[in-house]
């Protein structure tokens, strides 16, 4: 083992001594959780009461739901009793009324009665738990602890398993890795940043974070090396690239459909693998996974390239030379990404379907709606294609609407946005109709997008791109440790605007900032989503097949 193998093996070690000083429970920082129990019989309880006081709880009897709810106005209660039948104010009437003040409190109720009237009543009102009286006092402590400690089992569970996951994550790390790999442990580094997010533990997340980091330095480097000779031509270790997925993945799908069943090809542009593992569990009543995959963009992962070359299956210096007239330049006015309909049929044709296929693109909610009033009319396609706009403005719109960056001010609220959006969304209505009539649905990305927060200076001239995660011209000025600098495009498939043109391109949370205005643009674009370097996020992105339930 070299000497560079060792040291790495110590970090992992003394992280992973980190890990557990961080999560050795505190026990004197914990406050003694408080309960109030009303029941009419409260002095008959007495044994229970102290069982629960052994048990380290601080129980509060009281004898009415009147007094309950005098006690509940000025103390604060983690969890709370309640007896049924009560004389008075009953338990029904007790409960609705604390839950007009503290909605999500804990309570637990208590009856006599097993009518399941009175069950279904106290179920609606939102109750935590339902015991029939008699109960014993370890009934009774389940319920507590299955209300008000589940949440830290289940947190302390999951920092055990990825202290775990941690060293081999850490350790695969250290080894040679392929693409295949790397796919793989930035579904697991997902599954983490997903499963600890509910964590109040800040430390933990901050490993993971770190752990991210180190992720994304190292799949760079390993990017930039392989990525010339994934383009050159695939061998048995090369990912499938953008400008390949179409024709490689697609037939085998479409064979399928020769029973009959439409094939839709939802491409969600600008989708992360973390937004759809967000959005994914609000179709698994509908449908179940079939096949959940990835693919590597190609470079820039930028709408322009990426989607063009997905549609096309074609790289982009592919599509400007064999497709002059589809291929719309940086320096050119308009939409880049206006002639993917006839890029579409063009490989459509290349690859043998004579099916009846159509395209559509969505880029408001207007055109959404409209296409859901009008959605019978695709059920006679073999091949439909939907790409849906929504989180690639979604993630512009938060650059410049400061309302906007407030309602998604970090991963977790953006996440949350997403699967806001698309709950209540014309595309959610749309899948629910193709599971009416027994599609096959694949859904995919063209490329993902990263939180910046790093920025570093380049130089352009007037003409030169606005893109904050590559830049394409002539005459860049720029330190070459900062970026990955491609000075013969054509080698990575790549048009060549002009003779002396040139790319480069930002690695990890990088963004590129012009000298003139830097401190303001630099403080203005940090913390935003932006896409078309090169980072896990952005390039290794979803493609998933589903088949109706």
């Amino acid at each position: 083992m070299g000497w560079k193998a060792r040291l790495l093996k110590v970090q992992v070690n003394l992280y992973g001594i980190q890990l557990a000083q961080l999560y050795q429970p505190d026990l004197n920082m914990q406050r003694t959780p408080r309960i109030l129990w009303a029941d009419d019989e409260i002095d008959l309880l007495k044994p229970h009461v102290l069982f629960l006081e052994s048990k380290g709880f601080h129980v509060t009897g009281v004898n009415s739901g009147v007094e309950a709810l005098d006690l509940f106005a000025t103390e604060v209660f983690d969890l709370v009793f309640l007896d049924e039948q009560m004389p008075g104010l009953n338990g029904l009437e007790t409960l609705q009324r604390m839950k007009e003040q503290r909605p999500h409190l804990p309570v637990i109720m208590i009856t006599k009665s097993e009518e399941e009237q009175i069950m279904e009543e106290a179920i609606g009102s939102k109750i935590s738990d339902y015991l029939i009286k008699p109960v014993n006092p370890n009934q009774i402590l389940l319920s507590i602890k299955k209300n008000l400690d589940e949440r830290r089992l289940v947190s302390e569970k999951a920092m055990t398993d990825y202290q775990r996951e941690f060293r081999e994550i850490s350790m695969q790390l250290m080894g040679r890795l392929n693409a295949a790999d790397w796919a793989s442990i930035y579904q697991r580094l997902v599954y983490w940043k997903l499963e600890l997010e509910s964590s109040q533990d800040e430390g933990m997340k901050d490993i993971l974070e770190m752990q991210f980091k180190d992720a994304n330095r190292q799949f760079a480097k390993f990017y930039e090396q392989e990525y010339p000779e994934w383009m050159a031509g695939p061998d048995d270790d090369s990912p499938t690239l953008s400008h390949r997925l179409l024709p490689e993945r697609l037939p085998p799908v479409l064979e399928k459909a020769k029973d009959g069943r439409p094939v839709f090809l939802v491409v969600i542009d600008n989708l992360r693998l973390d937004q759809w593992r967000m959005i994914e569990p609000l179709l698994l009543d509908k449908y179940r996974v079939t096949r959940n995959d990835s693919y590597f963009s190609i470079l820039p992962t930028a709408t322009q390239y990426a989607r063009n070359a997905l549609f096309a299956g074609l790289s982009p210096a592919e599509i400007a030379r064999v497709y002059p007239q589809h291929w719309v330049g940086e320096e050119e006015e308009g939409s880049k990404n206006r002639h993917e309909k006839e890029l579409f049929q063009a490989m459509l044709k290349r690859i043998g379907f004579e099916g009846k296929s159509d395209y559509h693109k969505i880029t408001n909610l207007a055109a959404g709606r409209k296409l859901v009033e009008h959605f019978h009319q695709l059920k006679g396609n073999d091949l439909t294609a939907l790409v849906y706009n929504f989180v690639d403005m979604l993630s512009h719109a938060r650059t410049e609407m400061e309302v906007l960056k407030e309602l998604a001010d970090d991963e977790a609220a953006y996440r949350s946005l997403t699967h806001s959006w698309f709950e209540h969304s014309a595309l959610k209505e749309m899948l629910d109709k193709m599971a009416e009539w027994n599609a096959r649905v694949i859904i995919t990305t063209d490329h993902g997008t990263i939180r910046v927060s790093n920025p570093v200076q380049v130089k352009g001239e007037r003409t030169t791109n606005s893109n904050l995660r590559y830049k394409v011209g002539r005459n860049l000025g720029y330190n070459a440790k900062d970026v990955f600098e491609v000075r013969d495009p054509e080698k990575i498939g790549l048009p060549r605007p002009h003779v002396s043109s040139s790319y480069i391109f930002s690695r990890e949370d990088d963004f590129l900032v012009y000298p003139n205005k830097f401190h303001h643009f630099a403080q203005y674009f940090s913390d935003t989503f932006q896409h078309g370097g090169i980072s896990l996020e952005e390039v290794i992105i979803p493609w998933i097949e589903l088949e109706t339930n």
